[in-house]
């Protein structure tokens, strides 16, 4: 039976699910945690809540999709190789080159290489993973599913800034945005709940996690999105500033005696936003469970930017008929979904407590009578991998 794998690959990680295929059941999942570092962890769920889990050490990612193989035999969760006849993989820049999913030869392979300047944390790790799979696998087809390709439908008027041009020209500066998988993903699920053509609807997609962003969908294309350049764009988020006065960034290096622009980024991406914000830490619940002043307002800070956000892609397709939380937080911060709709009443949002006292449920969580209808979709970035690379085999 053919199967497809569905790869999520990181600098020090490697998060995979795999599917039978059309049927786009689930035959096992698993995380490879920690790699080229001490102690890696290892694991795969499969079968009736069965598990495996090893920590070793795990020194590079072909050692790591070696023992993937390698168990999925040995637990017969495959009898053989040849089962697997489709690996996608989530790739982070596919810049203006790749504007949707796309089989991977050695010509977009290059490709991806080439853009690895914008996103050096990501793109080298799934390029080394996609030649892994291409030296160990040679008669699968590899696809790349990018973060950035269901933004590319964006207008110049949202993804230009407001620089000189030849920078956008030549260099390619200007608005790609991220999540664009999980965006494509959420939007489409909720045209399916509301019984409408994706078509005939403005949507708001809201990915709430330790990264966030926030997407104007219409007509089921994205027209504008929060993350920018680089995902460090945006709203507040778990350690990244979001967007900010450039300026400051060479006030606060003078002040800080830093001397390298690197070190200032790092600040922004790693220190700062919630955890920044609270001194306490990046994860929504320890602050929602924290009584201290900083926490209360890096909690307010959080909404009200995606608050924010919300109304201007309101005023960006003149109207909005759905708003879609998805993600950790908002699939599962009960309270800051609320917070964050009582802000937008005027706009005919009204949240039904009831309905939205849930975790991780795909619901309609707004009034039966609110004009404008609020959803919780949890998403499911892998299956819409899968079926990329189901798309591309035919």
């Amino acid at each position: 039976m053919s199967k497809t794998i569905a790869i999520n690959a990181g600098s020090s990680s490697l998060k995979w699910q795999l599917y039978t295929m059309p049927e786009e059941t689930v035959v096992a999942k698993g995380i490879v945690e920690r790699i080229g570092l001490n102690d890696s962890i290892f694991t795969i769920k499969y079968g009736e809540d069965e598990k495996y889990e090893v920590i070793k050490d795990i020194e590079d990612h072909e050692i790591a999709i070696n023992m993937l193989l390698e168990q999925l035999t040995t637990l017969n969760i495959i009898d053989s190789f040849d089962e697997i006849t489709g690996a996608g993989h989530r790739i982070v820049a596919g810049g203006e080159h790749f504007k949707e999913s796309a089989i991977i030869d050695d010509k977009a392979l290059a490709l991806v290489d080439e853009l690895a300047e914008f996103a050096p944390l990501h793109n080298p790790a799934e390029a080394k993973v996609i030649r892994v799979f291409q030296k160990l696998l040679p008669n699968t087809l590899n696809v790349g599913v990018f973060d950035t390709s269901f933004h590319t439908t964006m207008p110049k008027v949202n993804y230009l800034y407001s620089i000189p041009t030849e920078y956008y020209e030549k260099y390619g500066a200007r608005k790609y945005g991220a999540h664009g998988t999980s965006h494509r993903y959420v939007a489409e699920r909720a045209a399916d709940m509301l019984g409408k053509p994706i078509e005939e609807l403005k949507i708001i997609t809201c990915h709430l996690g330790n990264g966030a962003s926030i997407t104007a969908v219409e007509g089921g294309k994205s027209i504008d999105t929060s993350m920018g350049f680089t995902p460090l764009a945006g709203v507040t988020m778990g350690t990244r500033s979001g967007d900010i006065d450039a300026s400051l960034l060479q006030y606060l290096m003078g002040k800080l005696e830093l001397t390298n622009i690197k070190d200032m980024i790092d600040i922004l991406n790693k220190k700062s936003g919630l955890l920044g914000l609270s001194g306490i830490s990046s994860d929504m619940r320890d602050l929602q469970n924290s009584d201290t002043e900083a926490a209360k307002i890096a909690l307010e800070i959080f909404e009200d930017r995606v608050r924010k956000y919300i109304g201007s892609y309101v005023a960006t397709m003149n109207g909005v008929d759905a708003i879609v939380f998805t993600a950790g937080i908002g699939e599962n911060a009960v309270d800051i979904r609320k917070n964050i709709i009582d802000g937008l009443s005027f706009f005919g949002c009204e949240m039904d407590a009831d309905k939205n006292n849930v975790r991780g449920e795909e619901r309609i969580i707004s009034t039966d009578d609110s004009k404008v209808k609020v959803l919780l979709v949890p998403t499911d970035e892998e299956l819409m991998i899968a079926r990329d690379v189901e798309a591309l085999k035919k």
